[in-house]
């Protein structure tokens, strides 16, 4: 039956084989699968994380911090491989009740905080060492906006284009469709932006950058789901461009987008880890 002649039953129920790629973890239930306790290292900071955007903007962070001198905000980052059903180990469903990384424990003050959703963690962890945030009302407000801005956008470009145009087990126009217009629409809300701004809030970087650049940035370099890059005209966004090429450069980004990688550095427990990579 093709997707044009599908009616929906009058009540869903749960079909495990009709989930793509993922269909052996997906599914619509939470909790814990299964008994598993996480590792813990010796650092304030333990992130349990798998190298996707998402993973990525707090490792980029981290690795920021580090880089601006904020000796206290070292970590231990353990690898979460979201194929074997890593996230439904109790000892992570016990920090993200979500089941999805990243997943962080800050054990820096008198007791341990759980925090989960990566604009969660971007946020603590700026306004903690203050940094990557404005201090001013204006600057604050308007860093905020992007990064909710982002932290809304990224379902309609992993879940929604990335799925249906690179995962799901048939190929629907419609969806594709759907989700590569939406796409191309918030890379040209970002191009607008950085075509009047050095930054997403302003003149300084910013977690808001670091946010979207993870996503944004593997995307216009045609690094995710196929080289949709080529199919979604990347090329078009020449103000994103200049954003990208200027982000990636820095040292501490190229450290943080190499971080709970199967292919890169599966854990980081110190600087000295990134030594044992191949040159670059």
């Amino acid at each position: 039956m093709s997707d044009a002649e599908y009616t929906p039953p009058k009540v869903w129920t749960w079909n495990k084989e009709n989930g793509g790629q993922f269909a052996s973890i997906n599914r619509p239930t939470a909790g814990a699968q299964h008994e598993k306790v996480l590792p813990v290292g010796d650092h304030p900071f333990q992130l349990y994380s798998l190298g996707t955007p998402n993973g990525q903007k707090v490792t980029i962070l981290f690795e920021e911090l580090l880089e601006a001198g904020h000796s206290g905000a070292e970590y231990d980052a353990w690898l979460i491989n979201i194929r074997d059903g890593d996230q439904f180990g109790s000892g992570f469903v016990a920090i993200n009740p979500n089941s999805k990384i990243p997943a962080l424990l800050d054990r820096s003050g008198p007791e341990p905080i759980r925090l989960f959703e990566s604009g969660a963690m971007l946020l603590h962890l700026a306004e903690k060492f203050g940094a990557f945030i404005p201090t001013d009302a204006k600057g604050r407000a308007e860093t905020l906006s992007w990064l909710m801005w982002q932290m809304g956008s990224a379902p309609f470009i992993g879940g929604g284009f990335g799925h249906f145009y690179a995962y799901a087990p048939i190929k629907i126009e419609y969806a594709i469709d759907r989700y590569a217009m939406e796409t191309k629409r918030l890379f040209d809300v970002a191009n607008n932006r950085l075509g009047e701004s050095r930054f997403l809030a302003g003149d300084d970087y910013t977690i808001a950058d670091m946010a979207t650049y993870a996503w944004f940035g593997l995307l216009y370099r045609g690094l995710a789901y196929n080289d949709a890059g080529t199919f979604l005209s990347m090329h078009e966004y020449t103000h994103v461009g200049r954003w990208v090429e200027e982000i990636s450069a820095r040292p501490a980004v190229k450290r943080g987008q190499k971080v709970n990688l199967l292919t890169g550095l599966i854990e980081r427990h110190s600087a000295a880890d990134f030594d044992a990579l191949p040159a670059e």
